[in-house]
């Protein structure tokens, strides 16, 4: 006989690309099987369409489709007048790709905490980071979430700073009615198959109100050629491919009825767990989260985690080690004690199951197990 626990065990995955894409198999395959009979691999056709697509979407005059989302926020950072010696505020707890990107280009990532309910670069640590070669500042909308907009534009106007949003995981998030990409100088996002809006290989686009910044990041993600073969710059190659952008474009329109089942999802996680000694993310008045991941914070958060895993529930960190704590970093010599929240939140954030397809019946089995792990004493 089946005991109770193995009765109710249900594999619930992190993600479900799979049961995606069998949602609308049909027309992304004939828009990739398109794409292979015009030979349109490269640029082109199909990331035209898609780049006019998503800057209506956004509402921005130009999108530059790239490679992917580091080659965007590198290109943003050089387009936005970028250079060696600047420093450039970077969140304390994101992906390394926003602060590598700064590096790449010559300038200096200066580390700023965040903002302990959002989790997203704290307006008010930024005054004590600004000094004569601050150039610019990267907002991270985290998870989905956007950052304070109103107060990092303020700071910038104040001090002439330029402002590149980092939108990589916040397609289609609002802030005050206004889609993210629309506050900064420029605004970058990847399509990397996970995110809200995915490919099915690495993407990339980069967004802006400003036709010059356009023109100059269109310059260098296609070697510098303001021509064929006529090379203005040095630039380099970093081009979305046919396929890529034709899935983009078949994904586009489904992209906030995803956003509205991840927020269906997300209340219902809430409603769940809001009895249980579980941090719940926070969502600010005139902010939509769109939710690419759900992150919690609970106590003995490994043990939560082995025991969640345990019961067939796939889980993640996002992210284990802040970046001023990796070795990548280590020649700035940072402490705990400079970073408090990111510390502090490194060893309780847990990221839960979060799709579209993610059925109640597997959100209230995350929620009972987790109800299980956080009363263990």
């Amino acid at each position: 006989m089946r005991s109770k626990e193995a009765e109710y065990r249900m594999k619930v995955p992190f993600v479900d690309l799979r049961t995606q894409y069998d949602s609308f198999r049909p027309s992304v395959d004939e828009a990739i099987q398109n794409v292979l009979n015009e030979t349109a691999f490269i640029s082109g056709k199909y990331a035209s369409e898609f780049e006019r697509s998503f800057a209506e979407y956004i509402g921005v005059r130009h999108c530059i489709a790239v490679a992917n989302g580091t080659d965007a926020i590198e290109i943003g950072l050089q387009a936005i007048g970028i250079k060696p010696g600047d420093e450039v505020l970077v969140p304390a707890n994101t992906w390394i790709s926003t602060a590598e990107a700064v590096t790449s280009v010559g300038a200096v990532p200066v580390f700023v905490d965040i903002d302990p309910a959002t989790y997203n670069i704290d307006p008010e640590a930024i005054s004590s980071k600004l000094t004569p070669k601050t150039a610019a500042i990267i907002p991270v909308h985290l998870y989905g979430l956007p950052a304070d907009m109103d107060a990092i534009v303020a700071i910038a106007r104040e001090n002439g700073l330029k402002i590149l949003e980092d939108c990589a995981q916040a397609h289609g998030a609002k802030y005050k009615g206004k889609v993210v990409g629309n506050f900064g100088d420029v605004a970058t996002f990847s399509f990397y198959p996970s995110k809200n809006l995915g490919a099915f290989g690495d993407a990339g686009g980069i967004v802006t109100k400003d036709e010059a910044t356009a023109a100059a990041a269109r310059l260098i993600a296609n070697h510098g050629q303001s021509g064929k073969n006529v090379h203005t710059i040095e630039g380099r190659n970093s081009r979305m491919d046919g396929i890529q952008a034709a899935v983009l474009s078949i994904k586009l329109p489904l992209l906030d009825g995803w956003i509205a089942a991840r927020r269906r999802n997300a209340a219902t996680y809430g409603r769940l767990l809001r009895d249980l000694p579980v941090g719940l993310p926070a969502e600010p008045e005139g902010s939509t989260h769109t939710y690419h991941l759900y992150v919690v914070q609970v106590d003995e958060r490994d043990r939560v985690q082995a025991e969640l895993s345990n019961a067939g529930i796939e889980t993640g960190i996002h992210y284990p080690t802040s970046l001023p704590f990796m070795k990548a970093y280590s020649r700035f010599g940072h402490r705990p004690e400079d970073f408090p929240v990111s510390f502090e939140q490194m060893g309780r954030i847990i990221s839960l199951p979060m799709y579209p397809e993610l059925t109640e019946e597997m959100i209230e089995y995350v929620c009972r197990s987790i109800a299980v792990a956080v009363a263990v004493a």
